[in-house]
Order: structure tokens, then sequence, then C-alpha cells
């Protein structure tokens, strides 16, 4: 989960901010009445970041042949 450095890979992090946009979803009638549209936008916002880290951890090189 973490490389040499300590820091969790780009791909833990997006995985770790889905997790917390799909938590989100069970409570979102208590957000939206908390805290109304912005409950929308954070959610939004965090299943971007999400799929924004896991795509960047994307591997780039093209793979070999096939086995």
């Amino acid at each position: 989960m973490s490389d040499s450095s300590g820091r969790p890979s780009n791909f833990a992090i997006g995985n770790i901010l889905l997790a917390v946009a799909a938590v989100m979803l069970f409570f979102f009638v208590q957000l939206w009445e908390l805290i109304g549209v912005v409950a929308l936008l954070l959610w939004m916002a965090l299943a971007a970041a999400g799929v924004y880290f896991i795509m960047k951890d994307k591997d780039i090189n093209p793979g070999g042949p096939p086995n």
C-alpha cells in the first residue's frame, strides 16, 4: 500500500476518497438537511478526486507481448 517514502500510493488515496464518497451516500439525507447543496458539491468533488488519483497512478508504459 505504501512505497519506499512511507506515503500511500495515489491508487490507495483514490480508493480512500471513493470510499468516503460511498459512505456519504448512506447519510446523504441528513447531510442535505444540514448543509444543502454543499453536500452534493462535496460528494461530487470527492468522487472526482478519487477517480483522478486512481487514474494518475495508471502505468503509461505499453504492456509487453502476451504470454
